[in-house]
């Protein structure tokens, strides 16, 4: 009866261990599963819900003829989904396949240890896609947990229960942190980032296309990501104003938009009127070049990480490298400018320039309002008119459209996002003979009440037109305000019917609401992260080190003051764990303070042994009086410690050491 029990304890034990384990790698795994493919998220759920379930019933794990098909039918979704094992997607993939397979080929000690060197190996990359406060606070909370599981499994006794042993996992968390701050600050800094990946760097991420089609910035703003933070010098400007322009495009071959030819610009045709509105902004990565700010910069914007930028003929700002970090920049703009009043239209073929054959009946309606209107500006008007009356629909859903996606739009369908109305109102202007162009960017935003950014996201994207005019150069021109007002005078909720995906959106970016409040809190709160902790940079820690009084320093410098800083640190750590040593009983010491003796008779006692052991051991090597005298005190000791009355009374220590004195 007393071995089915302990058989039953052991494979208790066992269950609890493998379990912490799961819960570990789940911990780890869970960051993955916002970014892989459906199918893999599906593929690892299943495959530790099949682990849990062996561990809970006991059975065995599956055998490898059966392993390997199913590793094999991974890889080559694997392969499907990249078209290659190599790089940061696949890598990352193969990763998080292979550590969900391994919990099911767990049959020796040292397959444990692959799955928590390769849960630790794939926590960092994570890091990859975020590096948000919540990835951290969980990257942390794996860690404990790995270090749990990893104590459980050196058990070979009795198991300590599951808090305990969370303890233990956390407080050597604990212990590390101080030395993590250390390398933190002091760890010399690089420029750049920390690793890169050959084939990764064109992956793009959410943000604007160097393109535009019917359809993309539609699905663009379902996204709440922040595109970017403006902290205003001043107070900003109205809604309706806050025009942050991205790209501009210029060729059009019937059904996407692209830019045209750029080249370096001219700051002589940009006449400027009125004070500045001055902005820190603060660009999330989008591995792009383009850079935003609101309409319209005079001059090149002022970076704080060495940044170069330029700015071209059609008043773009650019970045000379893709944007993979996070940057920081100073810029200008001027609500009131002239940007070409004074170009010949001769140079203007491309802004006037239609693909042949395409979209007839806008063409001949263009021609034929035109003849009725006396002026550019007049037919400008008309054609917003005709948008107003019409009865335009402004949706994040509109109708497929044909190969003459702007007739369809026009006289079919009716219904469209901005990209519809900015493309169609630039195709009516182009087929009258005004030169116009697109320009994507940003329009409106929200300030963030607890830190006192304006947050542009991407829900916010939008797309608009520009025309030239004599004498007034280029003018821009929001076609979707003729539609919906509400879109450019407020927010996009505003003017999107409360139904299906559109209502998604509205109910999202709903204002005066709890969870709107909640979202400034956390947003403030990645703001202040995204400053304090993913911007300490170089420059950074630099002017750590002055204010602490280390002034140029160079790596060599940098490298010993964290040396020694690391070891101040182990040193305060280790000091109490030092001194907190187990006190020693009063019999044990006396017991000590004869064995001490013995050792210098050259018979010291042996680690492993007992007082009995001893004692037996020593009588072959002392004379019979000697021995007598020895055999007096371990009696007497092992009668204290281990008899029916033990204890160490202060008669029972005072009759030791007198037998201990006898034992000269």
């Amino acid at each position: 009866m007393t071995d089915k029990a302990h058989h039953k304890k052991h494979i208790s034990a066992d269950k609890s261990n493998t379990l912490l384990l799961i819960a570990a790698c789940i911990s780890v795994l869970l960051p993955h599963f916002w970014h892989v493919h459906l199918w893999v998220s599906i593929a690892c759920t299943l495959t530790l819900g099949w682990r849990i379930w062996l561990t809970l019933s006991g059975r065995r794990l599956p055998p490898m003829w059966l392993l390997l098909p199913v590793c094999l039918l991974m890889m080559a979704g694997i392969f499907l989904s990249f078209r290659t094992f190599f790089g940061k997607e696949a890598g990352v993939t193969m990763l998080v396949l292979l550590l969900a397979c391994k919990l099911l080929e767990m049959h020796a000690k040292r397959d444990l240890f692959v799955v928590l060197f390769l849960a630790f190996f794939l926590l960092l990359t994570s890091y990859f896609y975020q590096q948000t406060i919540g990835v951290a606070l969980l990257s942390l909370c794996a860690v404990g947990l790995l270090l749990s599981a990893q104590i459980s499994f050196q058990y070979t006794g009795i198991l300590p229960p599951l808090r305990q042993r969370l303890r233990a996992g956390f407080s050597m968390l604990g212990l590390a942190l101080p030395l993590m701050l250390c390398a933190f600050f002091l760890f010399p800094r690089i420029q750049g980032p920390l690793w890169g990946l050959p084939g990764d760097a064109g992956q793009g991420r959410s943000g604007l296309s160097n393109s535009m089609t019917p359809g993309g910035i539609s699905n663009l703003v379902l996204s709440e990501e922040i595109a970017f933070r403006v902290k205003f010098d001043q107070a900003p400007p109205i809604k309706n104003l806050q025009y942050w322009r991205g790209i501009v495009m210029t060729d059009y071959d019937g059904k996407t938009w692209t830019p045209g030819r750029r080249y370096q610009h001219d700051a002589s045709q940009l006449v400027v009127t009125g004070q500045p509105l001055r902005q820190l902004i603060i660009l999330e990565p989008h591995s792009q070049h383009w850079l935003f700010a609101l309409e319209l910069s005079q001059h090149n914007p002022r970076f704080t990480d060495g940044t170069d930028s330029v700015m071209n003929n059609v008043s773009e700002l650019r970045s000379r490298t893709a944007l993979q970090q996070r940057i920081r920049y100073e810029v200008e703009s001027y609500p009131d400018f002239r940007l070409d009043a004074q170009a010949d239209l001769q140079d203007m073929a491309s802004e006037l320039s239609l693909p042949v054959g395409f979209n007839p009946r806008t063409q001949a309606y263009a021609r034929e309002l035109r003849q009725q209107q006396g002026s550019h500006q007049a037919y400008i008007q008309a054609v917003l008119q005709h948008f107003r009356q019409q009865n335009f629909i402004y949706t994040l859903e509109p109708a497929r459209l044909g190969r003459d996606a702007i007739d369809d739009f026009l006289f079919s369908t009716r219904a469209g996002f901005c990209e519809h109305y900015a493309s169609a109102f630039v195709v009516l202007m182009r087929a009258a003979g005004i030169p116009a162009r697109i320009v994507t960017g940003y329009q409106g935003g929200n300030l963030n009440t607890v830190d006192g950014y304006f947050e542009v996201r991407q829900s916010d994207a939008h797309a608009w037109a520009e025309v030239w005019l004599s004498g007034q150069g280029w003018t821009r021109v929001d076609p979707t305000a003729a539609v919906a007002p509400e879109r450019v005078m407020q927010n996009l909720s505003r003017a999107l019917p409360a139904s299906g995906l559109a209502g998604l959106v509205n109910l999202a970016l709903q204002g005066n609401s709890f969870s709107q409040a909640l979202r400034m809190q956390w947003d403030a709160m990645n703001n202040n992260w995204n400053q304090w902790v993913l911007n300490y940079n170089q420059q950074g820690q630099q002017s750590l080190l002055s204010k602490l009084g280390w002034k140029d320093v160079d790596w060599i410098q940098m490298t010993w003051i964290l040396f020694l800083a690391g070891s101040l640190i182990l040193g305060v750590i280790s000091l109490p764990l030092l001194l907190n040593k187990p006190a020693i009983p009063a019999l044990d010491r006396v017991y000590f303070s004869f064995c001490h003796r013995m050792a210098r008779k050259a018979l010291p006692r042996k680690p492993h042994e007992g007082p009995q052991a001893y004692l037996l051991r020593l009588q072959a090597r002392l004379a019979p009086e000697e021995w007598h005298r020895a055999k007096a005190f371990i009696d007497y000791y092992s009668l204290c410690c281990y008899g029916k009355q033990a204890g160490s009374d202060a008669a029972s220590l005072k009759q030791l050491k007198q037998l201990l004195s006898a034992c000269k």
